[in-house]
């Protein structure tokens, strides 16, 4: 069995707030916990090991964003990402959503590439906005 078929993609649990936290570190421990409880944390776990990681957010409370996403390094280029993503779409869809939306910084191009790879497409751009003065890139992809 390949390493994606081996992959469970599901919502987090009280049972991973530690390894959120650590993995997640801009944000507090209380956002968290309200996440998980809210359905905006998900998980990718191989053979029960925690290895991916999303976390949602809502711009003007309405509108589904993608803060952060990351696969472990030793797990990346395995499809783990684009897993995570289908289970998100999937959610969003079942919610009444029609598009998500995601960003990455402009000098990341790795992340900007992914993006494209997956189906999003740049929507804008803002300068300046990140504490180093570097620039985000927007993406936006159609959930139907």
């Amino acid at each position: 069995m390949s390493v994606i078929e081996r992959v469970v993609v599901r919502f987090a649990g009280p049972e991973d707030l530690e390894w959120c936290v650590v993995e997640d570190e801009h944000v507090t421990e209380q956002i968290i916990r309200h996440k998980i409880v809210n359905d905006e944390i998900i998980i990718a776990e191989l053979d029960g090991k925690q290895v991916g990681y999303l976390r949602l957010e809502y711009l003007w409370s309405t509108t589904p964003y993608i803060a952060v996403v990351f696969v472990e390094d030793d797990y990346q280029k395995e499809g783990i990402g684009r897993k995570i993503l289908s289970f998100l779409e999937d959610y969003l869809r079942s919610r009444g959503h029609d598009r998500l939306f995601s960003s990455s910084t402009v000098n990341e191009p790795e992340p900007q590439a992914w993006h494209r790879a997956v189906g999003f497409v740049e929507s804008g751009m803002i300068n300046e906005i990140n504490d180093d003065g570097i620039g985000e890139i927007f993406f936006r992809k159609s959930l139907n």
